[in-house]
C-alpha cells in the first residue's frame, strides 16, 4: 500500500508576481474580495495555507471605489482612543475625502486572517488614492477586475 503525501511550496518555490488594479468604478467588496484572494495566493495552483506565495497587489484610484446601497451615509468606522469615553466614528464619505486609500486597505484587512502570517500578507498590498503609483519598476500586470463580472462596475 502506497501512502499519499501533500505537498508543500515554500515561499521560493512560488513564482511572485505584482499586478495593477484599477479601482474606479468598481464595488468597494468585490475589489476587496479579488486582492485578498490574490495577496494570500489562493490563485495559485502552489497555495498553501501555511506559507506566504502570494502576490503583490498594487491599486490605483482607491478614492474613485464605489459603495452600492446607501453605504455612503450609513456605514461608519469606529475606533477607541484609550481613554474612556473614547469611541471615535467617521463615515465613509468622510474618510473617502480625508484618507481614500484607508477604506480599501481595511475592507482588505478584514478578509485576511489576523495572525502574523496575514500581517506579514497585507505587507503585499499598496494603495494609492490617485492614478499615479511608485512600482512601475516591477512592471506590474494590469489586472482588470471591473470586467471579470458585470456586478464589479455597477453601483450608485
Amino acid at each position: 500500500m502506497t501512502m499519499k503525501t501533500t505537498k508543500t511550496i515554500n515561499p521560493a518555490g512560488c513564482d511572485i508576481k505584482w499586478y495593477l488594479v484599477d479601482a474606479e468604478g468598481v464595488v468597494l467588496g468585490r475589489l476587496a474580495s479579488q486582492i485578498a484572494k490574490i495577496i494570500r495566493g489562493k490563485n495559485k495552483a502552489c497555495y498553501t495555507p501555511s506559507q506566504d506565495c502570494g502576490d503583490y497587489v498594487v491599486v490605483i484610484n482607491a478614492d474613485k471605489v464605489r459603495l452600492t446601497g446607501r453605504k455612503m451615509e450609513q456605514k461608519k468606522y469606529y475606533h477607541h482612543t484609550g481613554y474612556v469615553g473614547g469611541i471615535k466614528e467617521i463615515s465613509v464619505a468622510k474618510q473617502l475625502e480625508e484618507h481614500p486609500e484607508r477604506v480599501l486597505i481595511k475592507a482588505v484587512e478584514r478578509m485576511v486572517s489576523r495572525t502574523p502570517l496575514g500581517r506579514q500578507q497585507m505587507k503585499k498590498l499598496r494603495v494609492f488614492a490617485g492614478n499615479e503609483h511608485t512600482h512601475a519598476a516591477q512592471n506590474p500586470i494590469k489586472l482588470d477586475i471591473a470586467a471579470m463580472n458585470p456586478k464589479n462596475k455597477r453601483g450608485a
